[in-house]
């Protein structure tokens, strides 16, 4: 099965790159050359680069080759998905647009002037000479039936029209990743949701927790973006900063300078972490000593009482194929059930265990919304809530968009945020 599945993802994968090479490149020129060998060249490259840049990282390759690989490779992989969305947006447009010419063309068309025709000779009237003979009128004017439009324009036509469906389909993926590009560079944005807690007691009306999950720290996004995370999460001047996973791709040895400004968060009742799915990529085990050392609290399993509501965390599943996976009783069996209770679990899949445990509120990430439309779909159908806030009984789900970006560092229709979560007790 493992086998046929790789054979068909193949085929799709080599299919589609077919026709986006003829849609951009063969069908925009008019004959073998250049362009269509660098057409090819640009595509088999920027696969190749793509692929690279995914081996090298889970491979564990040298830092220097993965961060050489990972620019290009990972932009390339945003980049042909809008550049195959662009040019299957482009067959409805192009019947459209060659109708469109030729209709012109046919308005444009001057119509020949009618071909003139020899009078009628007239015929002698021999029966009687002297009377002169009768001129005959000329025949009325026929109207020529409508000049048809020559076929040997329609291959110009073609041509014009498949340069200009390839140029905006270009023209728009480009722009389309640069601005994704950019967001992401600049760093996520704030939000602010408030959640009402039953149980929550009146002095913890307002207690701010700020949410941050994937940041995913590695060959693209490193120490500058970890400051800039850090610098908008200290604005906040939260009471409690949950880290909800997915803080790395890579090892500590590569990735212990870029992670280092997270030893200066700053909340009046600390740090929080729990691992994610990427965490076991990248040696769980150690990043979780790493991050104790940078000051943050690993919840393991296990939870901490504060005075107002219980705080928990699970690992994440990821961790059961290392003997490390999510224990919900040991973090919430033999917890009071009257004081309100705070999870940390990186996947939203998790909700249905937090359930079954009397969790008030659980605090996720991993979907990032999606962060390549139309990713959305997928990831959508993947998790019971891609982002926001939800209720499942008596439980509440929050799912964080994400700070940071896996593979292309790029988002397109899920913004990258960090979430100012505001307690809010019922009895205020």
């Amino acid at each position: 099965m493992v086998i046929l599945f790789a054979l068909l993802a193949l085929t799709v994968l080599v299919g589609a790159n077919w026709y986006l090479w003829r849609r951009l490149f063969r069908d925009t020129t008019r004959g073998p050359g250049r362009a269509r060998r660098g057409g090819a060249v640009l595509i088999a490259g920027g696969w190749a680069l793509a692929i690279g840049a995914l081996v090298a990282e889970r491979t564990g390759a040298p830092f220097w080759l993965q961060r050489t690989l990972a620019w290009p490779g990972f932009l390339w992989l945003a980049l042909s998905i809008y550049l195959l969305l662009g040019v299957v947006a482009g067959e409805i447009v192009r019947p459209l647009l060659r109708r469109f010419l030729e209709r012109r063309a046919r308005s444009g068309r001057p119509v020949p002037a009618p071909a003139e025709e020899p009078l009628p000779q007239p015929v002698p009237d021999t029966a009687s000479p002297s009377r002169p003979a009768p001129v005959e009128a000329s025949a009325p004017e026929r109207p020529e039936p409508p000049a048809e439009l020559s076929e040997k324009d329609a291959p110009s036509r073609r041509l014009f029209v498949s340069r200009v469906v390839a140029g905006t389909a270009a023209a728009v993926a480009v722009g389309t990743v640069g601005a994704g590009t950019h967001g992401v560079l600049r760093g996520p944005k704030v939000k602010r949701v408030t959640v009402p807690l039953a149980k929550l007691p009146r002095t913890a009306h307002g207690y701010r927790i700020a949410v941050v999950s994937d940041i995913h720290l590695g060959p693209v996004l490193g120490r500058g973006f970890a400051q800039k995370v850090v610098d908008t999460i200290n604005a906040t001047q939260p009471d409690l900063i949950a880290v909800v996973g997915d803080l790395v791709d890579g090892s500590v040895k590569d990735l212990g300078p870029a992670a280092a400004p997270l030893a200066r968060l700053r909340a009046r009742h600390g740090s929080f972490f729990v691992t994610g799915n990427h965490e076991y990529f990248s040696g769980a085990e150690q990043w979780v000593e790493e991050v104790r050392r940078l000051g943050i609290d690993p919840l393991e399993n296990e939870r901490t009482e504060l005075p107002w509501f219980d705080l928990a965390g699970v690992n994440d599943i990821a961790g059961e194929s290392e003997g490390q996976g999510p224990d919900f009783t040991k973090a919430l069996g033999d917890r009071d059930t009257t004081r309100a209770c705070v999870l940390l679990a990186h996947q939203p899949v998790q909700i249905h265990d937090a359930v079954r445990h009397g969790v008030d509120l659980q605090l996720s990430g991993h979907t990032h919304g999606g962060q390549l439309f139309p990713g959305n779909l997928i990831a959508e159908a993947a998790n019971p809530t891609l982002a926001g806030l939800e209720r499942y009984g008596d439980t509440q789900l929050y799912v964080s968009r994400g700070a940071g970006a896996w593979g292309p560092p790029t988002r397109v229709g899920a913004p990258s945020d960090i979430t100012v979560i505001e307690l809010a007790s019922r009895q205020a």
